[in-house]
């Protein structure tokens, strides 16, 4: 059985979606998957990047892909009222509902429907704590959104993120290999269904191409 680290924000309309799509990408093979919240704005400032919604007509396109993406593969998506907004108080909740800093399923989907379902604020106070209701099952004995564990968590997950090498969100990790994005989901399959691509020296060779580009 493979263990698959997927690192998430759900800011990131991709990493809904990409959460849809993963159970069919992957069926028939036995694995386990550990859902990893993860501050995507932090991932952008390490390397200077200020993200498509930071430049205008890509902001744009993003969206216009996203709801097109989501048509397409049959996955429910509607822009929430406001985007992008700061997603702390959504990933702090979910990890109030983790010892490890991993999340369940349940929990990663609540929060992503949460945002991508219905167009709605994703800050609303009245949503956030109907959020927090549907949720309190999960919680750990203690701990709600404003808990210091919750935050130190994310901290931690963060942190780990950037030392891994992950600069974006959905982000999947085997084998201390990582797969970017929605559109890395057929790599990841090949890779799990022993491509022997994989064993040709590529995945490595890559980083060794000199840039072109001065400085």
């Amino acid at each position: 059985m493979k263990r698959i680290t997927f690192y998430l924000d759900f800011v990131s309309p991709y990493a809904w979606l990409a959460f849809e799509r993963l159970p069919e990408v992957l069926m028939g093979l036995s694995y386990s998957v550990a859902y990893k919240p993860v501050l995507l704005g932090a991932l952008l400032q390490q390397h200077g990047n200020p993200g498509p919604a930071g430049i205008g007509p890509k902001r744009d396109w993003t969206y216009r892909h996203v709801a097109w993406l989501g048509h397409a593969q049959g996955t429910p998506l509607q822009m929430p009222a406001c985007h992008p907004f700061n997603p702390l108080p959504l990933l702090r909740q979910a990890l109030a509902c983790s010892d490890d800093g991993h999340v369940n399923r349940f929990v990663a989907g609540s929060v992503l429907r949460h945002v991508w379902q219905g167009g709605q604020d994703a800050l609303d106070a009245g949503r956030l704590a109907a959020l927090a209701a549907e949720l309190s099952e999960q919680l750990r004995p203690g701990q709600d959104a404003a808990s210091a564990a919750p935050k130190a968590l994310l901290r931690a997950n963060t942190e780990a993120a950037q030392a891994a090498g992950v600069f974006g969100v959905p982000t999947f990790e085997v084998d201390g290999k990582l797969f970017w994005g929605l559109d890395g989901l057929p790599m990841l399959r090949a890779y799990l269904d022993g491509d022997a691509w994989f064993d040709g020296g590529d995945w490595e060779a890559v980083s060794r191409v000199p840039s072109g580009l001065a400085g």
